[in-house]
């Protein structure tokens, strides 16, 4: 039997992670700061937007979306998660223990940031650096073709809506997650590929350059000077320009979780409608089966075609 016959296969995603009830969001903080306190006001105003929303659907879409690869790629398809149950290190273990002897694995974050995929690659390879089985590990797929469609499919239908009934081309905000501004300043990728992904959107649906924009959301609250231009910013700066309303969708995130729930879905509409404008929103990827196919795809390409994979 070949090396290839003998390998054991799987894909692993690795998202943020997401605390299942408003009491664990403290516990939650405490993973993401890496144990750093918080100041009490920031940890309340964050069981607040959680509570508002009821909970945050991260883990299961993300569940849901494996599912979706699994049956693309006909072998496992396991989650970890960098600041929650179930923890990357605790899935790791679980697919040495399965037998698993070579992985891909792949960040539900398309584009490439240290404080984001880099955190997650350290968490994956931990102190050591050594794992249990053979890694590869993809940096970035920002600019995947099928990523770019399954976001059009979701703009497209919720944009022509809110068109047709403002009875003119409602202006489009794409938005990803801020980051701190030192982050950029020392070479990182992520707002050229932020901005990318947004401009192969904008092309692929048809968008004049002037229907559309960008701006980076969720900036922390932790100081310091985070990525811009904010959405509120973008906002006024619309209205300014004689707008009634806005649209926004979201291409750095890939399924919903507090930062569409609520930044979106709650602030930023009310923030719009304290100044007299309509805010809309296109659906998150969630379970899009041309989303599913675009990780599936990504996989397949570091796995290679020579490769046979038995489950």
């Amino acid at each position: 039997m070949s090396k290839q016959e003998r390998e054991k296969c799987a894909v692993l995603l690795l998202a943020h992670g997401s605390p299942d009830t408003v009491d664990e969001v403290p516990e939650f903080l405490r993973n993401v700061t890496g144990g750093r306190p918080l100041p009490e006001p920031v940890i309340e105003e964050i069981k607040h937007r959680y509570g508002l929303i009821g909970c945050s659907p991260l883990t299961c879409h993300t569940m849901d979306q494996a599912d979706g690869v699994r049956r693309e790629l006909g072998i496992p398809v396991y989650i970890g998660m960098r600041n929650w149950k179930p923890f990357i290190a605790d899935t790791v273990k679980r697919m040495a223990a399965d037998g698993i002897t070579r992985a891909v694995a792949i960040c539900l974050a398309p584009q490439n940031s240290r404080t984001s995929v880099g955190l997650y690659k350290r968490a994956l390879l931990g102190a050591s650096g050594e794992t249990p089985f053979a890694i590869d590990f993809v940096e970035h797929w920002h600019d995947h073709p099928l990523l770019i469609r399954a976001f059009a499919e979701k703009f497209q239908p919720a944009w022509k809506r809110a068109c047709e009934e403002r009875r003119t081309n409602v202006p489009v905000i794409f938005t990803a997650h801020s980051v701190p501004q030192r982050t950029i300043a020392d070479g990182d990728p992520y707002e050229a590929q932020a901005r990318e992904t947004a401009s192969l959107v904008a092309t692929a649906t048809g968008l004049a350059s002037s229907d559309w924009s960008f701006a980076f959301q969720s900036q922390g609250m932790s100081g310091g000077v985070w990525l811009g231009p904010t959405v509120e910013e973008t906002i006024v700066r619309l209205k300014e320009g004689g707008h009634a309303a806005v649209f926004i969708q979201p291409i750095g995130f890939v399924c919903d979780h507090v930062e569409i729930l609520y930044d979106i879905d709650v602030a930023f509409r009310k923030f719009a409608e304290e100044r007299g404008m309509r805010l809309w929103r296109a659906e998150s990827l969630n379970d899009s089966p041309t989303f599913a196919a675009a990780v599936a795809d990504v996989a397949r390409v570091k796995l290679g075609k020579p490769v046979v994979c038995n489950q």
